[in-house]
């Protein structure tokens, strides 16, 4: 694992950045305590990093979650019930992964995948404009259309544009170039910039900038929009931040109803995510789901143990991780590492960073994530990719993650019912000498009622004195709404004089008199 250092610590130190606003960002728009998050942050990089088979995969407070955490610490009365819930959501996630629940997440088609991963890069890019230019309406980290302060993603944009921060804007461009340039340009000159991260030197130059100008009535940075960790004034104080869940609850039911509710979606979240993550992994390693529920539910239960928010597996922080050049899942743990030394030692640098500046970084991230060249390519692929893969998007953009995959899940459910009912059965037709024609029906391989209009139309199409030969040799499911289609049908093919073979693995049959009696499976002898 640390064969690979050289690299994963360069890519953990991006990771770090784009967690500390993120981290902060999700627990205010909880309702939680600020440090709440950092601790989420810390445990799902050392606990969880430590624990799962994720190479890539960085875990930490999740904004999908945010809505949930925020009822739930209003419904339940105090912060110390809610921390009740999220350790015993942390069991059930264990349990979870015993009962290898982690098969979900293979479920989920490809389109409605790649659709996930372009329309949080969209969000994010939508998202952080706002911070670019100065404008901190909206916390860090709110993902969903409708706001936490009464805007929505589009309506925050125009609120930006009016509220400019000339200071803030320009570190944000400064920022920007450096990035730009030294993914560019320099990491191809000289070693040394691939060791050291264009993001780190961005946010250097973020800190001097604010330093340098503070005193400057255009380009002074307000305090609203630099980092903001809590700073504890003494050791003791710093301790005081943990806070301990009351399990005074533990017999109520909105207690586990709540952590129910908090493990089933922090595990669709992270299987969506593993899955998300494994696509962009250049090495295309395969991640244990099981494993990552089991991990997942260690760290809950730990971050709930301690006062931290419900940890998730997220696509902002891997994708972050894998553009910056990770390998293994020691950048993770090494992210989480920073975190936690930071808070003890330097909160009161990390609150000298401008806001702008990491949105320039999560900028990049979210233009890598939703290339425009992803679109022409699911284009290419044809509707039965492309229609999922948009209506996701729209989801995530106009809703939230869970409903943009929920909606991309169910158009892809009907695209596969219209193929299904498409491909019911071949058909061929033959003319004969005295003017009467042969169709052959052959019938799928698996045909259930889904079929069955399809079907019933190629019957109902038959002309007077036909002879149907229908294939079911290779059937090997056939539903008892098509044998009821069947039989029914004995009446009309009398009338219209239509004679009918069936052949199956038992043999050939002209007008059986039962297609119940036919198609009944013989008993093992």
């Amino acid at each position: 694992m640390f064969k690979q250092l050289n690299k994963d610590f360069p890519a953990s130190i991006v990771v770090f950045f784009v967690a500390i606003p993120l981290c902060l960002g999700i627990a205010l728009a909880s309702g939680a305590p600020l440090f709440s998050g950092l601790i989420a942050g810390i445990v799902g990089g050392i606990v969880v990093g430590a624990i799962s088979g994720s190479s890539l995969g960085v875990s930490g407070p999740a904004a999908g979650l945010a809505a949930i955490v925020l009822a739930a610490i209003s419904s339940l009365g105090s912060y110390e019930n809610f921390l009740l819930a999220v350790v015993i959501a942390g069991g059930i996630q264990i349990l979870f992964g015993v009962l290898k629940a982690g098969i979900i997440g293979y479920y989920f088609p490809s389109s409605v995948i790649k659709g996930m991963l372009t329309g949080i890069g969209i969000i994010i890019i939508l998202k952080q404009i706002p911070h670019f230019f100065g404008y901190e309406g909206d916390p860090q980290g709110d993902w969903a259309f409708s706001q936490l302060d009464g805007e929505n993603t589009f309506s925050e944009l125009f609120n930006a544009l009016n509220n400019i921060s000339p200071g803030a804007t320009l570190i944000a461009f400064i920022g920007m170039a450096i990035l730009v340039l030294w993914e560019a340009v320099l990491t191809k000159k000289a070693k040394i910039f691939r060791l050291i991260q264009g993001p780190l030197v961005a946010v250097a130059a973020g800190i001097i900038f604010y330093l340098l100008t503070r005193d400057s009535e255009s380009l002074a940075i307000a305090k609203d929009h630099l980092v903001n960790v809590p700073v504890p004034d003494s050791f003791d104080s710093f301790i005081g931040q943990f806070t301990f869940p009351s399990f005074k609850m533990i017999g109520a039911p909105e207690i586990w109803i709540t952590a129910f509710t908090m493990a089933l979606v922090a595990s669709l979240e992270t299987l969506l995510c593993v899955e998300a993550t494994d696509k962009l992994d250049p090495h295309k390693r395969t991640t244990p789901t099981n494993r990552e529920l089991f991990a997942q539910g260690t760290g809950n239960m730990i971050s709930g143990f301690i006062g931290g928010l419900p940890i998730t597996q997220v696509i902002v922080r891997s994708s972050a991780n894998i553009q910056s050049g990770g390998q293994t899942k020691l950048s993770a743990i090494m992210h989480g590492c920073l975190l936690l030394i930071s808070v003890i030692i330097i909160p009161g640098i990390l609150n000298l960073i401008p806001l702008s500046v990491l949105a320039a970084i999560l900028f990049l991230v979210g233009y890598k994530l939703a290339k425009p060249s992803l679109f022409l390519e699911m284009y290419r692929k044809g509707w039965k990719q492309s229609v999922p893969f948009i209506i996701t998007i729209l989801g995530i953009v106009f809703g939230d993650l869970l409903i943009g995959i929920s909606l991309g899940l169910l158009v892809g459910i009907v695209v596969i019912l219209i193929k299904s009912y498409q491909n019911s059965h071949f058909l061929h037709i033959e003319n004969v000498q005295d003017g009467s024609k042969t169709v052959k029906m052959t019938l799928a391989e698996e045909v259930t009622f889904i079929n069955k209009g399809a079907i019933m139309k190629e019957l109902n199409n038959l002309e007077e004195n036909s002879y149907l030969v229908m294939d079911v040799s290779k059937t090997r499911y056939l539903d008892n709404d098509i044998i009821e289609i069947l039989d029914d049908f004995k009446v009309k093919a009398e009338e219209r004089n239509i004679n009918i073979k069936i052949i199956s693995e038992r043999g050939e049959v002209e007008n059986p008199d039962s297609y119940y009696q036919f198609f009944q499976k013989p008993k093992p002898a």
